[in-house]
């Protein structure tokens, strides 16, 4: 069976760093775009040249179609680095991203320096609560439209919990805004992050490119479980919880998270 067809996600490249500089690759979630990487810009563009890639249905990628899977999204990102001829370099993804760049590096690991996993989703292993979250919202989406599926996403899930509990310190109206500018096409697509995957435990086991997998004390148990199953097979990989945070510590506390990641990409 051949795999998904390779389309070229859109892709912004910050590289103020210079030629010399390694490549730093960031990939958003879901309903999410490049724009939640603003922070880690900010504080990473001195030292590596930066692709912030927008995956197909979000930001720039709007109008590139389905399906949504992350063996898609992968492609996509595989795509987007040979358009921006970027042949190696670090990855760092959250919750879908994370996801999509871990199935990645196990097809094609010489193109990783190392994985930088928050919240991973992991590829092949349904996230029951995520996947049922996902479900209602596309149900919702396409009963009552976007508007009221883009409130339902913000109210019910909980990965946006601290966010909400905490709005002015965690940016809970900018991350919103990000969410009411999301055009919501992966919704109507059922199977977002539970279409079919092989199962890449063999793969995980032999992959020695150093990864670090991020966590919010307050996480979902589905991507604390998915953390704990890749701490378990990959056999360099390094754990990392964040006090306070919920399902996207580097919105979050961006100072807290970069400080751990600034210090693992410097070994």
């Amino acid at each position: 069976m051949t795999g998904p067809v390779e389309t070229a996600a859109c892709y912004e490249l910050v590289t103020t760093a210079g030629t010399a500089a390694p490549w730093l690759t960031m990939v958003h979630g879901v309903s999410q775009d490049r724009r939640v990487f603003n922070r880690q810009v900010a504080a990473f563009r001195d030292y590596f040249r930066i692709c912030l890639i927008d995956l197909p249905g979000h930001g720039l990628s709007s109008d590139l179609a389905g399906p949504y899977g992350l063996a898609e999204f992968a492609a996509s990102i595989a795509g987007a680095w040979r358009a921006a001829e970027i042949e190696r370099g670090h990855f760092w993804g959250t919750h879908t991203g994370a996801g999509a760049g871990l199935l990645l590096a196990c097809g094609q690991p010489s193109s990783f320096a190392s994985l930088v996993l928050e919240g991973p989703v992991f590829p092949g292993r349904a996230p029951p609560i995520a996947v049922k979250i996902l479900d209602a919202v596309g149900a919702v989406a396409k009963s009552r439209g976007l508007e009221a599926a883009r409130k339902y996403w913000w109210q019910r899930s909980d990965w946006f919990a601290v966010m909400r509990a905490r709005p002015d310190e965690c940016r809970a109206a900018e991350h919103r805004t990000m969410i009411d500018d999301f055009e919501g096409k992966p919704w109507l697509e059922s199977g977002l992050i539970s279409q079919p995957i092989a199962a890449i435990d063999d793969r995980l086991a032999a992959l020695e490119i150093p990864v670090m997998v991020v966590n919010g004390e307050h996480d979902l148990t589905d991507f604390i479980a998915a953390a704990d199953a890749l701490e378990a097979l990959l056999p360099n990989c390094r754990r990392c919880v964040i006090p306070d945070a919920g399902g996207f510590p580097l919105w979050e506390f961006p100072d807290a998270v970069n400080q751990v990641v600034g210090a693992f990409l410097e070994r």
